[in-house]
């Protein structure tokens, strides 16, 4: 989806090809493919299978490549994610409950 005032898809809208998102992360596709394989990203796939990066999975991306640029580990990397993907969703139900008790 397009949205009216910056012309951009949808930060959830997943246009971009493996060889772009790469480019975009500073980082190769082989090493895009091992984050796949280790549960990092999950890209959506096209029709004929090809992936396809949406400017979510870059933001992940860029958190990704900031931890192992760190020095962590890929295992550690996703226990971080899979932590703070808890915590965002804690957040929001939280804060759910909130405005259901206002």
């Amino acid at each position: 989806m397009v949205t009216p005032h910056d012309g951009m898809p949808s930060p959830a809208r997943a246009v971009y090809a493996i060889s772009v998102a790469a480019e975009l992360a500073g980082v190769g596709v082989q090493t895009l493919r091992l984050y796949e394989q280790h549960g990092l990203l999950t890209p959506e796939r096209s029709t004929g299978g090809t992936r396809r990066y949406s400017g979510d999975d870059l933001t992940r991306l860029h958190r990704i490549t900031t931890l192992t640029g760190e020095g962590i580990n890929l295992a550690a990397v996703a226990r971080i994610l899979e932590l703070e993907d808890t915590v965002t969703a804690l957040r929001a139900e939280r804060d759910r409950l909130r405005a259901e008790t206002k």
